[in-house]
C-alpha cells in the first residue's frame, strides 16, 4: 500500500477526476471534471457552477467519492476516495482556487453568484495496483 504522500502525488499528476453524487432516488451519479485545484491534506478543492446538477445533489446529501486513475500501456493504476461534499460560497476560498482563465465561464470574476467552490472531504479510500486492490482508513494512512 502507498503512503498518504505517494497518494496525494499520484493524484496530483492527473489531469482529470471523476466525481460522484447522490441524486434524490439514492442513485450514483458520476462526472468527469478537472483536476482538484487545491489540495489539503484529506480535503479537495474543485471550481464549479453554483448551478449545477451536482452542487445542488452535494447541498441535498453531500455523500460523495472522487476517483483519479491512470493507464499506462502494461499498467492500470487508480485511487477511489470517499467521504463528502461541501458547495462554498466563501469569497476568501473562492478567490484562493480561482485562476485567469475562469473568467470565460464566471463573466462577473469571483464574485460570480454561479461560481462557487467544491470542497471534498476523504474519510476512507481504496487503491488498485496490478491486480490488487486495498482499502484503507484517510486517518491510519501513513
Amino acid at each position: 500500500m502507498k503512503t498518504r504522500k505517494q497518494l496525494t502525488d499520484f493524484i496530483r499528476k492527473q489531469k482529470v477526476a471523476f466525481i460522484a453524487s447522490v441524486d434524490e432516488e439514492g442513485f450514483p451519479c458520476m462526472k468527469a471534471m478537472f483536476a482538484p485545484r487545491r489540495i489539503d491534506g484529506d480535503c479537495f478543492y474543485f471550481s464549479s457552477n453554483t448551478s449545477s446538477l451536482r452542487a445542488r445533489q452535494y447541498m441535498e446529501n453531500p455523500k460523495a467519492s472522487i476517483y483519479f486513475y491512470s493507464k499506462g500501456r502494461f499498467r492500470y493504476e487508480g485511487v477511489l476516495l470517499i467521504g463528502t461534499m461541501e458547495v462554498l460560497q466563501d469569497e476568501a476560498i473562492k478567490k484562493e482556487i480561482w485562476q485567469p482563465g475562469d473568467l470565460m465561464f464566471y463573466r462577473q470574476g469571483v464574485t460570480d453568484p454561479d461560481y462557487c467552490v467544491l470542497k471534498f472531504t476523504a474519510v476512507r479510500g481504496r487503491y488498485y495496483c496490478d491486480l490488487k486492490t486495498t482499502s484503507f482508513d484517510i486517518d491510519r494512512l501513513g
